[in-house]
């Protein structure tokens, strides 16, 4: 696996990137928010990107119809692939910077469809990678509306993605937001019985898929799902045998309607962003990872200089 400090270092004096949390509740409150939001942004001629969910986004348009400097998106689907979303605002925001405009996001996940436990961990991690793969991009302001529902634990945890929260119509420092501080990820859940297990090196890549076509058979994954999951299992495989020491282990169960792989290597992914932006044409590697999050509906990607790598596919099984 290829190296890099996992650690997110504060906003660089005079990035432009502004990250604010804006916790609140019910429909009235979150339209008291976003629209003032908006129409300070268009007073103040800025464009805006507006990426929620169906439903919060039939809201908004009541209020403020889209336009050539509003562009509403609905998030119900690009939000379920967390590791796709960073890729999405850098092409939303960089489309709006090149045509000389400041620009201002509100993002909102679909929280209350994720799929599963690991999804929601994903779409959580994604908040704070957001302050990483903006630190030194162009000047824009993202507030990221979330429905607490009165759940105040989970408002502490993405109060600490974020370095300001609004309350009141006011922006202040999160208390709770560290710059210098590692991402808290929950453990991963454990295997579920039965899993297979698979010792896998240099030369065992054809046996390797060959052990994954069996599992997914069994549950029903063939044709393009099945040809999709080995490109991307031979990927991150072939990076175990290349940068984790030349041997991993390939574990393969079904949880949550979905066949995990899941590959454990003595390497360390230093880069958290890893796999999440498109490679450039004369970019030499990095190139796998990416691969695996646009044919996979999860990546999970768990990796400290102590313990290694393990890295999970999800693949969704058929209905």
């Amino acid at each position: 696996m290829t190296s890099s400090d996992s650690r997110v270092p504060s906003t660089p004096s005079g990035s432009g990137y502004r990250h604010e949390l804006y916790p609140y509740r019910g429909a009235q409150e979150f339209l008291e928010g976003t629209v003032g939001f908006i129409r300070e942004a268009l007073d103040g001629g800025e464009a805006v990107v507006v990426a929620v969910p169906e439903e919060k986004v039939t809201l908004l348009r009541d209020e403020i119809p889209d336009d050539c400097t509003v562009r509403y998106v609905d998030t119900t689907k690009v939000a379920h692939y967390p590791g796709r979303l960073i890729g999405a605002w850098k092409e939303w925001i960089e489309e709006h910077a090149a045509q000389g405009r400041p620009v201002r996001g509100i993002g909102e996940s679909p929280w209350e469809q994720a799929r599963s436990r690991a999804e929601l961990e994903e779409l959580r991690y994604h908040e704070w990678l957001l302050n990483k793969a903006f630190a030194d991009g162009p000047a824009w302001w993202l507030l990221c509306p979330y429905d607490t529902g009165g759940q105040r634990a989970a408002l502490q945890q993405m109060s600490r993605c974020h370095p300001h929260v609004r309350a009141g119509g006011r922006s202040e420092p999160s208390p709770d937001y560290d710059p210098q501080a590692p991402f808290d990820f929950a453990p991963l859940s454990h295997p579920c019985d039965p899993y297979d297990e698979f010792v896998y090196s240099s030369g065992d890549l054809p046996a390797l898929r060959e052990k994954i076509a069996t599992c997914a058979e069994l549950l029903g994954l063939e044709s393009r799902r099945l040809r999709e999951l080995h490109m991307a299992a031979t990927e991150v495989a072939a990076n175990s045998i290349r940068h984790g020491g030349g041997i991993g282990v390939l574990r393969t169960w079904s949880e949550d309607h979905r066949l995990v792989c899941e590959f454990r290597d003595l390497g360390y992914i230093a880069d958290p962003l890893a796999g999440r932006l498109r490679p450039t044409p004369t970019q030499i590697g990095g190139r796998g990872l990416w691969l695996a999050h646009q044919l996979c509906d999860l990546v999970e990607i768990r990796s400290t200089p102590d313990e290694g790598t393990v890295i999970r596919l999800h693949i969704e099984l058929p209905s």
